[in-house]
């Protein structure tokens, strides 16, 4: 048994010496192989050799390829932020928005949007009018793929030779990219999505309807969208039947709409289609004997009033408007009506009031623009003025611009330190050399005042205190203070956060003149949230209600304490009867306010409420350039007053939050305040407002038509005498 275990353990190792040396075999024969094989390829390969020409050849054109890899990796990282902006399921149907607007009273405001049952198709419309456009827009518009590389490289040459920016590269797919996705904001990573976007659309939609969408969407001045508009804005007639000179003025306004428009200016906008029939004839659509005609007799707009109103406050609608939609709040309805708190004869006489103030002081103070936001105390917008003149810009300062507010922002600071129980009206605070680092703030003066009430440094706008606040609400760190302070503007309504900068507390950080009445408004509302808003009721086109604002109760939310609410409206009533906002004073109504100055004068604010109404003034340039010592307690006080003086004629006088012992009374001085400016068009606007038993009376008449069961007939006078 011992004899055949052993023999038995010897075959086992020589079957595996014997597995062993087959595999070793195989390997040496494959490494021999292999071998063969790459000797072969080398040898082959030497016979590949390049010549010297070759292997430059060769090496550029691999450098070539890894830079394709790289720059496809950066496209794609590219692209993704400009797709963030388009829905693939809704895209198209959330930018067909077309909306009427109405004030207050029921009355047409205007209209943003496209035009839906006015919309023409490409095919339907004046072939000289698409030839003007795409001779002076986008010559090769059937032959690129979105983005015209020759077209680019044509403008970029062109510019070069001129020394600036004299012929866009932008084709209309660009442009349409831009119109429906994008903002104006002139940035390289805008260009960067424009591009992008405009491949995008080439790949879904044909060139037709591309044109069609540009058409009709695009702005063509004086509050027109799409050329079907601007045919019966400008000409009285429909798009089909425009002349060819006609045509040429309307696509010379999609360059510069406000700079071309004929109601604006006449000879800038026929010398305009005069180079839209010169664009014409070198692109070869049109012979220069079938211009002669159009060039010998321009277009002559038709007569018609150009005093537009609240242009700028529509605009802001709109875009409330498509949040709205983009939220789903409308379902799928895109044509709509919305009725807005907008008070037209308050409106008219805003912007009267800015253009006469301005026309009046402007050159002494070396100012040329300003802004205004008035606001109910629920967060209706009742005005807006967003500029001298939306005809010739339409860049809204009330909503877009961000400007340091001054002083004006130590109400916020002042504010949080009166929420965090850091102050109190009466408490002395002491104005003494205060640094943060090496930054130390100077008063007006350049001296310090001592000891004194808080209530009393606000009302004189001492700069050291709010520093002092600030670095208290922090416990002695200065930087968490400003943090605080940050996060009690957001709380009160600011949409924009502020830039943390140690002078923050004495108002160096930019703000925009809508979130400035924002936060006021929650000042004025005794520490309730009370946001702006345009849209009070959306109608779809058969009438119904499909959108309402919330009730009071629910957006009226409590961010700050009634306590510290009523004690800083207390101290802001000190401004304008014994601090810097003496000429925003109102005869016989209660106001709380604040003034503001920036640095070199640039910027001049007032800040204010009464027991009615929120309202913001801004006075500034839009090229920064300083103004000749503007303080915001001359022009924006003024403003301030001349405004708010008119929007109290005939409102419900109600007291200061926190202050209803000190009745308003109807002041005769009152009515002259508001029609300083225009003694007969402030009692001729007023003929035009409701009286509070008007709105009234105009909200039963909601009720009944909403629910006649719920509205009491006995409310409703039956005859002229009955009140």
């Amino acid at each position: 048994m011992d004899f055949q275990r052993v023999t038995r353990a010897e075959k086992l190792q020589r079957r595996i010496r014997d597995w062993d040396a087959r595999v070793e075999h195989s390997l040496f024969q494959l490494g021999r192989r292999l071998g063969e094989i790459l000797w072969r390829i080398r040898h082959a390969s030497e016979k590949l050799e390049p010549s010297p020409f070759g292997r430059v050849v060769v090496t550029i054109c691999c450098e070539a390829l890894t830079y394709i890899a790289i720059g496809g990796v950066l496209l794609t990282a590219l692209a993704k932020p400009a797709m963030r902006a388009v829905n693939e399921e809704n895209w198209l149907k959330q930018t067909d928005l077309a909306i009427t607007f109405l004030d207050q009273s029921g009355g047409v405001l205007g209209k943003r949007g496209i035009l839906h049952l006015e919309s023409v198709a490409v095919e339907q419309l004046p072939e000289h009018l698409v030839k003007a456009v795409l001779g002076t827009e986008d010559r090769r518009f059937y032959e690129h793929f979105g983005i015209d590389i020759g077209g680019l490289i044509r403008a970029m040459m062109t510019n070069a030779r001129a020394g600036g920016v004299v012929q866009g590269g932008s084709t209309i797919t660009q442009q349409l990219a831009k119109n429906l996705f994008l903002s104006n904001e002139r940035s390289l990573e805008r260009k960067i999505k424009e591009a992008f976007l405009a491949f995008w659309l080439e790949a879904r939609l044909p060139k037709n309807e591309i044109l069609k969408l540009y058409l009709d969407r695009a702005y063509l001045g004086n509050g027109v969208f799409g050329v079907q508009s601007a045919a019966e804005h400008y000409f009285g007639k429909n798009v089909r039947d425009i002349s060819l000179a006609e045509a040429a003025m309307i696509a010379g306004l999609f360059k510069a709409p406000s700079r071309f428009s004929p109601m604006v200016n006449l000879p800038a906008a026929r010398a305009r289609a005069s180079d839209v029939l010169s664009n014409m004839v070198e692109a070869k659509f049109l012979t220069q004997g079938q211009v002669a005609a159009a060039l010998r007799n321009p277009a002559t707009p038709v007569e018609r009033n150009t005093d537009t109103v609240a242009d700028y406050a529509l605009d802001y609608g709109f875009e409330e408007i498509k949040q709205l939609a983009l939220a789903g709040k409308l379902g799928n309805e895109r044509t709509l009506v919305v009725r807005t708190p907008i008070d037209r004869a308050l409106q008219r006489h805003a912007e009267r009031v800015t253009n006469s103030i301005l026309q009046e002081f402007g050159p002494g103070y070396g100012v040329n623009q300003s802004a205004t936001v008035v606001l109910d105390l629920d967060g209706g917008l009742k005005a807006m003025v967003g500029g001298r003149d939306y005809g010739l810009s339409q860049f809204n300062r009330a909503t877009q611009a961000m400007r340091p507010p001054g002083s004006s922002f130590k109400s916020f600071v002042y504010g949080a330190a009166l929420a965090e129980g850091i102050v109190k009206p009466d408490t002395i605070v002491t104005d003494k050399p205060t640094c943060v680092g090496n930054w130390c703030p100077n008063n007006y003066g350049r001296s310090y005042a001592g000891s004194m009430t808080a209530t009393v440094a606000f009302a004189k706008s001492i700069n050291t205190i709010p520093v002092q606040l600030t670095t208290a609400l922090g416990k002695g760190n200065a930087k968490i203070g400003r943090q605080k302070v940050v996060d009690f503007t957001k709380a009160i309504g600011f949409t924009n956060t502020l830039r943390d900068m140690t002078s923050m507390p004495i108002g160096s950080s930019e703000v925009t003149v809508i979130d400035m009445a924002a936060g006021t408004n929650t000042f004025a509302n005794g520490g309730k949230l009370a946001k702006p808003y345009v849209a009070r009721e959306i109608l779809n086109p058969q009438g119904e209600v499909i959108y309402r604002i919330e009730a009071a109760e629910a957006r009226h939310t409590q961010v700050m304490s009634e306590t510290a609410a009523r004690e800083l409206v207390f101290m802001m009533s000190k401004v304008p009867t014994e601090g810097t906002g003496r000429r925003a004073a109102l005869p016989g109504i209660p106001t709380g306010g604040k003034t503001g100055t920036t640095d070199e004068y640039r910027n001049a604010w007032y800040m204010g409420f009464s027991g009615n109404f929120t309202a913001v003034v801004w006075f500034g340039n839009d090229d920064f350039s300083p103004t000749n010592r503007m303080t915001g307690g001359s022009l924006p006080g003024m403003t301030f007053a001349r405004i708010m003086a008119f929007a109290h004629l005939d409102a419900d006088l109600k007291p200061l939050y926190g202050l209803e012992n000190e009745k308003p009374v109807r002041d005769p001085k009152l009515a002259e305040l508001a029609g300083a400016s225009d003694p007969a068009g402030a009692q001729s606007q007023r003929m035009l407002r409701l009286t509070p038993r008007g709105k009234a009376l105009l909200k039963e008449i909601e009720a009944l038509a909403d629910d006649p069961s719920e509205s009491p007939l006995s409310l409703i006078p039956t005859a002229p005498g009955r009140s």
